[in-house]
């Protein structure tokens, strides 16, 4: 695995490049935001570790900026610890974010936790007749979403999620309908690695309607949490 790690303090990044190394993969250094949006476009790296405080542009907007050029998964590293700053990067694109100082152990098992999720595998346990799901695409009026491709298709164009987001919103489209706990949803779509607010969740939720268009796709129910549904 490539990991990109965009950080303009040089001894930061000189240990995490040292820790990076020592677990096994492969990374490369940039200290500033334009660096690292011409290194996503020319090296494609498997994963992007991002600060937030760079010298010649916020750390929100890379993120945003990377997003918009491709789904490959980004952990904001960042010594801000307002929720706000969290939920606007989560809002933004992140998969995850951890704050500053943290330990190598915490941040590895952070990249290899957001890599598990965003393997491409076929829904496990899925009975049933709908010849649909059981290729691992489910369809709900004109929302076709693919397991295994990782795709999502609204009205036959494409929809590009988060890989966090694409998590959430197959999670929700298991049951059409039903509603899901917040909670719940932390504890299957996170895993148990995220131990913050149940804010999170609304923050990606926020982003999924964002980018479906319109917010009848994903119904909160006050006081619970949230379910799939089918404007129109």
């Amino acid at each position: 695995m490539q990991i990109l790690v965009v950080e303009d303090d040089d001894s930061v990044a000189a240990a995490v490049l040292e820790g990076l190394t020592r677990a096994g993969f492969r990374a490369r250094h940039v200290g500033t935001g334009k660096q690292a949006l011409d290194e996503v476009r020319a090296a494609r790296p498997d994963f992007v570790l991002l600060d937030l405080g760079l010298p010649d542009m916020d750390g929100t907007d890379v993120c945003r900026a990377v997003r918009a050029l491709t789904a490959t998964p980004i952990i904001v590293v960042s010594a801000r610890d307002e929720e706000i700053d969290r939920v606007l990067a989560l809002e933004l694109g992140a998969d995850d974010y951890l704050v500053k100082p943290f330990g190598m152990r915490e941040l590895i098992a952070r990249i290899r936790a957001v890599a598990r999720r965003t393997e491409e595998r076929a829904p496990e346990g899925q009975g049933g007749s709908d010849s649909s799901r059981e290729i691992g695409s489910v369809s709900v009026g004109s929302l076709s979403i693919n397991q295994r491709s990782r795709r999502v298709l609204l009205g036959g164009v494409e929809v590009h999620l988060t890989a966090k987001e694409f998590e959430l919103l197959s999670y929700l489209a298991a049951d059409p309908g039903a509603v899901f706990q917040r909670r719940e949803i932390l504890s299957a779509v996170w895993d148990g690695d995220w131990y913050g607010t149940t804010k999170t969740v609304d923050a990606h939720v926020a982003a999924i309607r964002r980018k479906l268009g319109d917010p009848r796709w994903v119904e909160a129910v006050r006081g619970i949490g949230f379910r799939l549904g089918m404007p129109g």
